[in-house]
């Protein structure tokens, strides 16, 4: 009797987060169907998978997230309706006093986007740049970091130190056993040279080499967003694919069914306190 009552414990609990994990998944797929979305960001989601991503980073309509330079707010429109009840969302984006036209531009759209829509009504803007003691968010608050695409610019802009200083950043805004998830260009590690800085992808190698120096511990990497037809050695580098097509109509017919980059998926933990 004891072992049956054990065994029907144990399938109760079985189930119950097999229900939780289908809840989960079911409202990240509502979230990348919501009428927020543009058709032109809903196209891209062949190539960044946003569903099984997000899944695969544990994100929940209760986290918690932060994510790191939203740009234009292609994962905003997905995040910011998903989060709006039940969790909470942090946009850190450029800082408010940048002397950089580019990042003043794009954080004055950014936030016209919030304005323009209901749904972002409850995201949080806060500021990062790859500097020391960034606070993207209240320390030890955030259930998830995210990052797509980032790497190589914080790499060529501030080199090894300053990615460090990013992920220290990141570290310090995530509760203990909170997630890291890293999105990025690969650049196989055969074709490391003294010009790849220059082509937008990044090794895998070395990210998870400096992720760690910042104390996280690499806890799982993914295929999801994986293109095993992107060889990484194209003439204007990863802006030669898709959706940038650097080199307009040379050869675009080629990039085109070549498709997005391929990508790193990787998923890094904070330890939890002891």
């Amino acid at each position: 009797m004891k072992a049956l009552s054990q065994f029907v414990l144990a399938s109760s609990l079985v189930l119950s987060q097999f229900s939780f994990a289908n809840t989960d998944i079911t409202a990240l797929q509502q979230a990348v169907q919501n009428p927020a979305r543009s058709e032109a960001n809903k196209a891209r989601d062949q190539y960044r998978n946003p569903v099984e991503t997000l899944h695969f980073f544990g994100v929940t309509p209760q986290s918690t997230v932060v994510e790191i330079s939203p740009g234009g707010g292609w994962y905003t429109e997905i995040l910011a309706p998903l989060l709006a009840k039940e969790g909470k969302y942090y946009a850190a984006h450029f800082p408010a006093n940048s002397t950089s036209e580019y990042a003043t531009r794009n954080l004055k759209a950014f936030k016209g986007k919030l304005a323009s829509n209901e749904a972002y009504k409850n995201v949080v803007v806060t500021e990062f740049s790859p500097l020391p003691d960034q606070q993207i968010a209240p320390a030890n608050s955030a259930d998830v970091v995210l990052t797509f695409r980032n790497l190589h610019n914080w790499y060529m802009q501030k080199g090894e130190q300053g990615t460090i200083d990013a992920f220290k950043s990141f570290y310090a805004a995530l509760k203990p056993g909170g997630v890291l998830g890293v999105v990025e260009h690969r650049l196989p590690e055969d074709k490391k040279s003294a010009d790849w800085l220059k082509s937008g992808y990044f090794p895998q190698s070395l990210a998870i080499e400096l992720a760690q120096k910042a104390g996280f511990v690499l806890e799982q990497s993914s295929d999801i967003n994986a293109n095993p037809k992107d060889t990484a050695d194209h003439p204007g580098g990863v802006w030669t694919l898709p959706p940038t097509l650097s080199q307009k109509e040379q050869d675009k017919d080629k990039y085109l069914a070549i498709g997005e980059s391929d990508r790193m998926t990787l998923k890094f933990r904070k330890p939890a306190a002891n």
